[in-house]
């Protein structure tokens, strides 16, 4: 069993920047049931990805919880399909 969850965040509001608190995490898109396939993105040493699905650049913010976005809206709190 992992000892952590892979933080997942979406872009229902259609913002076009989500700062997040990961450098690795899951993009769906939307909120289930229109979301995208769930993509595993990772920044490496960068500190801005574009989901290749949706457009969403995610930009890392590391003053963030984890599994925390900017707009907050965007973390995806409610278990991913």
């Amino acid at each position: 069993m992992a000892d952590h969850i892979v933080p997942h965040f979406h872009n229902e509001p259609g913002v076009p920047v989500i700062e997040i608190g990961a450098k690795e995490f899951m993009c769906v898109g939307a909120k289930p049931p229109m979301d995208h396939p769930h993509i595993f993105l990772d920044m490496g040493d960068g500190t801005e990805i574009v989901c290749a699905y949706c457009s969403t650049l995610f930009r890392y913010d590391p003053t963030l919880d984890p599994h925390a976005a900017r707009p907050a809206e965007c973390a995806l709190t409610e278990p991913a399909a």
